[in-house]
């Protein structure tokens, strides 16, 4: 792929790429299903050095995108068995797509983990075309400001 050639948003999101640049890997392991691995990142994009925990306890945001994708999971599922199967009450079909659904729920969760990471990221940081000439932004976690209270002032204030 030429440098200059932007790359596919959703492309990127689905192959679990950078937001910064969507070429470096997020992820170690390409497969999601070694699961001794398969929530371990490097700390920067191989490709561009984006930093990819933003700060303390960034990850914990994303168990609310993975509850999101499940339940879209689901209703996407419902909705198909209902249009190509159908519903009834005379037999179990609905319990059969309950089961069907929790199999493939339990199957997938690697991925959708791995997705929501993703999708989590890619909230807080957007494509940058010249992501080699520009600098990756640093977070303000690492400053002292950070962490003083609210009335503080310190010498690494900018107001000051």
């Amino acid at each position: 792929m030429p440098a200059q050639e932007r790359p596919n948003f959703l492309w990127s999101l689905f192959t679990l790429k950078c937001p910064r640049c969507r070429r470096g890997p997020m992820f170690t392991d390409p497969n999601a299903w070694k699961l001794r691995r398969t929530l371990k990142m490097p700390e920067r994009c191989p490709e561009c050095s984006q930093p990819f925990e933003l700060e303390v306890g960034f990850w914990y945001g994303t168990g609310y995108v993975s509850y999101g994708l499940s339940f879209f999971f689901s209703v996407a599922t419902f909705l198909a068995w209902w249009v190509l199967v159908g519903l009834s009450t005379e037999d179990s079909r609905f319990f059969l797509w309950m089961g069907l659904n929790a199999f493939f729920l339990v199957v997938l969760q690697p991925w959708i983990m791995r997705l929501s990471r993703v999708v989590w990221l890619y909230c807080f940081v957007s494509y940058d075309p010249d992501y080699k000439q520009t600098n990756v932004r640093e977070f303000d976690y690492k400053t002292d400001s950070y962490y003083r209270k609210g009335g503080e002032q310190g010498t690494d204030d900018p107001a000051k």
